[in-house]
């Protein structure tokens, strides 16, 4: 199992995880949902990774891109960092890990 494959599990683990946060704190309903389907999503792309697919890192660093540009638009909007700066940051973190695996190959 390479790094790439536990960073998009792990980030996918996180947005479910902020989803149910989000829901239970705020009664965010669309927060639950979003949480969920992004961090199916990523947990389902992490599986076909495992499995051998090309497409599905490439899919899950779409995804992460653009969770990312999401949770940086609502930094930039509300100026908390809980959840939407935590997110942004790691989801950068896990979106450098994939992209170095899609140019490396490795």
């Amino acid at each position: 199992m390479n790094l790439s494959i536990i960073a998009v599990f792990s980030y996918g683990i996180l947005a479910i995880v902020g989803g149910i946060i989000g829901y239970i704190q705020a009664n965010s309903q669309v927060s639950l949902l979003s949480g969920s389907i992004s961090g199916l999503l990523l947990i389902f792309t992490a599986y076909f990774q495992l499995q051998g697919q090309g497409w599905a890192l490439i899919l899950a660093a779409f995804i992460t891109a653009v969770l990312v540009v999401v949770f940086a638009f609502r930094l930039a909007k509300t100026r908390k960092f809980m959840p939407a700066g935590l997110m942004t940051i790691l989801g950068m973190l896990a979106l450098t890990v994939m992209v170095n695996q899609l140019v490396t190959g490795k």
